[in-house]
């Protein structure tokens, strides 16, 4: 979020919390990316605050329950309010239960494992319109395409990355593989520690495609420990997922912490998969 809006957004989920009797005196800024995420005090909520535009919250808010019901582990909304999305000033606030993080206890790969694969079990039986996980590949190759939206981009970069996406969304398409709906995202980024063991956040990136997709984002230690991985595919889509985070760091927009500089390393480790594995994307 732009920093001349999160006095704004901040204001908007104080006011939406007071409004419904939660006091909200304080807020501390816990993340901010596409969105702010906020600790409300005392009142001990967290509150994710995004543009009206956005038009993913309540898509968010009905699956966290949806998977909440079927015992999968991912954070609850607040229960003293009304689970919706609250609009205010020209933001979407939606009120989650706020976890105390356990900071003494080092999340094992065989526990984030676990926990990804019961939420893949639990997203199994969920049948929702959810975009496939190429369109957020095309929406990667669009922006390589387009010199206007990325342009310290270099030639032999952009073609690197081009080829990329396009060539790995083709293989990875043609082996025919079992898909389900996804998280989009299970980074570490993406899960709590707490007392009730690891839970999963932020459902905005869902999309259907192989579980192997969604392990990528996970550290890589943690495919290990899932069972029945299909290795090839696993290493296709982690060269294709790195191409995709590594296109997004030249958009001339990209506010990412680092991020030119972080473009710069992920094009190098592009480079050394692709020759490492044997992998040649252009065909």
């Amino acid at each position: 979020m732009q920093a001349s809006e999160v006095p704004r957004a901040v204001a908007a989920a104080m006011s939406i919390a007071s409004s419904l009797g939660l006091t909200a005196d304080d807020a501390i800024v816990l993340h901010d990316s596409n969105k702010l995420t906020l600790r409300l005090l005392p009142c001990d909520v967290l509150a994710r605050v995004a543009p009206v535009a956005h038009r993913v919250a309540q898509f968010e808010i009905d699956l966290a329950q949806r998977l909440a019901e079927s015992g999968c582990p991912v954070a609850a909304l607040d229960p003293r309010v009304e689970p919706r999305v609250y609009e205010r000033d020209g933001y979407a606030v939606t009120l989650w239960t706020y976890y105390e993080p356990v900071t003494h206890r080092e999340v094992s790969p065989a526990d984030y494992a676990n926990a990804l694969e019961r939420l893949h079990a639990g997203m199994r039986k969920l049948d929702v319109p959810t975009p496939h996980f190429t369109d957020r590949v095309e929406q990667a190759q669009q922006l390589v395409a387009s010199r206007d939206r990325t342009p310290a981009l270099a030639d032999a970069d952009r073609e690197l990355l081009g080829d990329t996406l396009r060539n790995l969304r083709r293989v990875i398409g043609e082996r025919g593989g079992s898909e389900q709906l996804l998280h989009g995202e299970p980074h570490p980024g993406n899960v709590l520690t707490t007392e009730n063991g690891l839970l999963f956040i932020d459902f905005e990136t869902c999309c259907r495609g192989p579980v192997e997709f969604d392990l990528v984002h996970a550290p890589e230690e943690v495919s290990e420990h899932y069972p029945c991985v299909d290795q090839a595919l696993l290493r296709e889509c982690r060269i294709l997922m790195l191409a995709m985070i590594t296109t997004w760091r030249w958009d001339r927009g990209d506010q990412f912490p680092n991020g030119r500089r972080l473009g710069t390393e992920w094009l190098s480790q592009i480079r050394t998969a692709l020759d490492r594995k044997g992998l040649d994307t252009h065909g």
